[in-house]
């Protein structure tokens, strides 16, 4: 495996849009925000 190959595997995902969201929540808490971040946008 060539080192391009490498990095590209461990690439972190983009979170940008669990920023707002504290350490420690559960999926029903992400779930929530995620909603409520839809619907903010939608109007």
């Amino acid at each position: 495996m060539s080192e391009r190959e490498s990095t590209e595997e461990h690439r972190e995902p983009d979170a940008d849009h669990l920023d707002d969201i504290a350490d420690g929540c559960g999926c029903t808490e992400i779930w929530e925000h995620l909603s409520e971040e839809r619907e903010a946008n939608a109007d």
